[in-house]
């Protein structure tokens, strides 16, 4: 198995629902910033809808640090507005859901499941020069949480503008972190 960790996100043109509205999104959609893609199975679901909420709970938290969240599932684009149309909790949702009937983005980013036509829960951190920096995928009956995410793209983003530094485990924002080098080894 081939990591995706610093590849490039692949070219993509898919259809979204956001803000009410249909539009189209393309890798250059993401060019200059942060980027979360958020895979979920499908649609009218069950642990989905509390994921996709949590996600719009803390959604300004991730803008205010320059960050867009793209959820993605193998619905199309008139699907998710159904969704957003008969759910109070993706109502909240102010963020793009990417329509991915075809399996194109499911498949670049190694989620998609052949016989069911969906994907698994799968998060993918990307920064604004399209690589991928976090990786993660779950089985479908195992929620994630948006506040570990949240801690996740903080580290990224130290770690990409602090060369030579690394976050430890459990590391925030203002915690001190490592300089790896021979005076460290076996002092942790």
């Amino acid at each position: 198995m081939n990591t995706l960790i610093n590849t490039k996100i692949p070219e993509f043109k898919v259809q979204a629902f956001h803000q009410s509205e249909f539009r189209t999104v393309t890798q250059e959609d993401l060019k200059g910033k942060w980027s979360v893609f958020f895979f979920y199975p499908a649609d009218f679901t069950f642990v989905c809808p509390t994921e996709l909420g949590d996600m719009a709970d803390r959604y300004d938290d991730f803008k205010k640090m320059g960050v867009e969240i793209y959820s993605v599932s193998t619905d199309t684009h008139f699907v998710h507005k159904a969704w957003h149309d008969t759910s109070e909790t993706i109502k909240k949702i102010r963020y793009p859901m990417l329509a991915d009937p075809t399996g194109v983005l499911t498949r670049s980013f190694g989620v998609h499941i052949e016989e069911q036509g969906i994907s698994y829960r799968g998060t993918f951190v990307v920064d604004p020069e399209g690589r991928i920096k976090i990786s993660e995928i779950h089985d479908n009956g195992i929620g994630r949480s948006a506040d570990e995410l949240l801690r996740k793209v903080q580290a990224a983003q130290f770690v990409a503008t602090h060369p030579g530094e690394v976050c430890p485990a459990k590391w925030k924002p203002g915690a001190q972190t490592l300089k790896p080098g021979i005076n460290l080894v076996g002092k942790i």
